[in-house]
């Protein structure tokens, strides 16, 4: 009873998440690149250009969750929205993954 108790005030404020799909880092290198992630947020995501935001080295979890808010509409923004839609699922932990080594 205890342990569901805390499992469910863990799922309630959102501290107990399912595990996010692994991702491939090499494949998510040549996404970002492919994509035209680069032409926006720089080499290896640390150098944009204009007022657009440094993503290299974020945590997986934090680029895999804003990519899916843009993917979604929750994050609206009239660039990210439409790149986001094109993604998978795979996509995203590829490029979540490549980014947070960066």
């Amino acid at each position: 009873m205890r342990t569901t108790a805390i499992i469910t005030i863990l799922a309630l404020t959102g501290l107990f998440q399912a595990p996010l799909q692994a991702g491939d880092a090499g494949a998510g290198a040549s996404a970002f690149n492919a994509k035209g992630c680069v032409g926006c947020h720089g080499a290896s995501g640390k150098k944009p250009i204009a007022n657009y935001p440094v993503v290299g080295g974020k945590p997986a979890d934090f680029i895999a969750g804003e990519l899916n808010r843009f993917r979604s509409g929750e994050r609206n923004n009239p660039i990210m929205g439409p790149m986001a839609t094109a993604l998978s699922d795979s996509d995203i932990a590829n490029l979540a993954a490549y980014l947070a080594t960066q």
